[in-house]
């Protein structure tokens, strides 16, 4: 479980470049009014996109130049 720190108002406006780091961290922060809790300030877990089958299908194309063969300069080049 993480570790929970609870700061005023004012001292989040002051530090909030500090508590940001710490929320990073994976301490939770919460703020308060007076002695009420008001927010909490955690880090938001990055989410990878996911990758969907056949996305591309329709956005790309290749025309009949494709499947002939190189230049002789172009087929060196790419033989080394």
């Amino acid at each position: 479980m993480s570790k929970r720190k609870r700061i005023t108002v004012h001292e989040a406006k002051t530090q909030l470049s500090r508590l940001i780091e710490r929320a990073c961290a994976g301490e939770e922060v919460v703020i308060s009014r007076g002695d009420t809790p008001v927010v909490r300030l955690v880090a938001i877990a990055s989410v990878r996109p996911q990758r969907k089958f056949g996305a591309m299908k329709g956005r790309a194309s290749t025309g009949p130049s494709f499947f002939e063969p190189l230049p002789e300069p172009e087929l060196a080049a790419w033989e080394g």
